[in-house]
């Protein structure tokens, strides 16, 4: 009987060899990532711009990315958070919001935005004002109301009032009269152009606090309280049926430039001029370079128009008056208009110098600006969402508000923010 063998078989030695494997070809992503990756002995190494990290075989199992050196930018700061806590920008916010109410009687939520958010974008500008405006409502410190012509404004609660009083402020409710309003749009534009103001560092008046503190200064100035009442912030001659007529001006704004500069006069046409309004701005825009009534220099005329048709005719206004005055000789007491830009001109005055030996000369010196440019109706009618199709353009960010500053000033300064003091601002940079 014969035994069987077991058969045995002869396993053959594994290859140690790596498996070559395709090489991938090298990958980018975007020219400004400047992200590239290649192989090398099986490891993908990422090398973003320009720095290689090369990847080691170990023990450790490589993969793809590993020692990535991220040269992306950090995460985005917190912002005023991290200066402050958000219950302190709340009360901040709720405290500048419902004093404006207090002093303007009516806002919206546009004046929010440019009061407390002049320095980021505008739709977080915006967006932040709805929040704050929602969250004010909420809580009873304002009322809304809608206007004839749809616009949706805000006025001052009891309950605000009592809030305003914890934080020691003075104030009353204003519910009653704005719910009497029906078309304050006139009125709104010129408090916007004061807010706006504030946020360029500047101190601005409505008409009606204008008047308030030149009679309060007339009657502070005399015995026993007794003067005239000052009706209008300039005298100017106008003439009219062949006759020259003395009329006082008023503005319906007005801003004080920082160092004695001037006074910036702001006028908010909604509707179109007539034949005697066109003779005011006309005998108005004469007069830039002399003195108001409080004896500060009127330095420019801003005339900010709700539609095309009202802007062309007020550059017309001022293009026939020019062409009148450039004609004549400059002398004292004229004024000749250059066009600098769109809608800006230069004011030129022939003002008299004394000299060394006694003799005066008349010496030829820009005086101040005329400005005409567009409302910007667009920025209340923005939405957030994706229905929105109106432009964003003319915020702080621009050199639009309060005014077009003329090439020869320079353009403004970007806003910081008022909710924060701007030591703090400086210390934290």
């Amino acid at each position: 009987m014969s035994t069987t063998q077991p058969k045995v078989r002869t396993l053959a030695p594994r290859d140690t060899e790596p498996v070559p494997t395709d090489t991938p070809p090298p990958a980018s992503r975007g020219a400004s990532a400047d992200i590239t990756a290649s192989t090398r002995n099986g490891v993908t190494a990422v090398t973003r711009n320009g720095v290689t990290n090369e990847a080691k075989v170990g023990d450790t199992p490589v993969t793809a990315l590993h020692g990535y050196d991220d040269q992306r930018p950090l995460a985005p700061s917190r912002g005023l958070t991290a200066r402050a806590s958000s219950f302190h920008l709340r009360d901040a916010i709720y405290e500048k919001s419902l004093l404006l109410a207090d002093r303007f009687r009516v806002i919206r939520t546009i004046d929010v935005a440019a009061l407390c958010f002049p320095e980021r974008p505008f739709k977080a500008s915006l967006t932040a004002a709805q929040r704050a405006v929602r969250g004010m409502v909420k809580r009873g410190l304002l009322r809304r109301y809608r206007t004839d012509r749809f616009q949706t404004v805000y006025g001052l609660t009891q309950p605000g009032v009592d809030w305003l009083g914890e934080h020691g402020h003075d104030a009353a409710s204003s519910v009653r009269r704005v719910s009497d309003m029906t078309n304050p749009e006139h009125r709104l534009w010129a408090q916007f152009l004061v807010v706006c103001s504030w946020a360029r560092g500047l101190r601005a008046v409505t008409e009606a606090e204008l008047l308030q503190d030149l009679n309060a200064n007339a009657k502070t100035g005399t015995r026993n309280g007794s003067s005239k009442t000052v009706q209008g912030y300039l005298t100017v001659s106008v003439h009219r049926r062949g006759a020259s007529v003395r009329k006082h001006l008023r503005p319906d704004a007005v801003a004080y430039e920082a160092e004695g500069k001037g006074v910036v006069w702001f006028e908010v046409d909604r509707s179109k001029r007539g034949s005697e309004r066109q003779a005011d701005l006309a005998a108005l825009v004469g007069a830039i370079g002399g003195k108001l009534a409080d004896s500060n220099v009127l330095r420019r005329v801003v005339v900010m128009c709700k539609t095309q048709r009202i802007e062309r005719d007020a550059v017309r206004v001022v293009e026939q008056l020019a062409a009148a005055s450039n004609e004549q000789v400059l002398i004292e007491g004229r004024r000749h208009i250059r066009r600098q830009s769109d809608g800006v001109f230069e004011v030129i005055a022939a003002n008299p110098v004394k000299r060394k030996d006694g003799r005066t000369a008349l010496v030829d010196e820009e005086v101040g600006h005329v400005i005409v440019q567009m409302l910007p109706t667009w920025l209340p009618k923005v939405r957030i969402d994706a229905s929105n199709r109106w432009s964003m353009d003319g915020w702080f960010g621009d050199n639009y508000l309060p005014y077009r500053r003329p090439p020869s000033t320079g353009r403004w300064e970007v806003p910081v923010s008022p909710l924060v003091p701007e030591e703090a601002v400086v210390m934290s940079d």
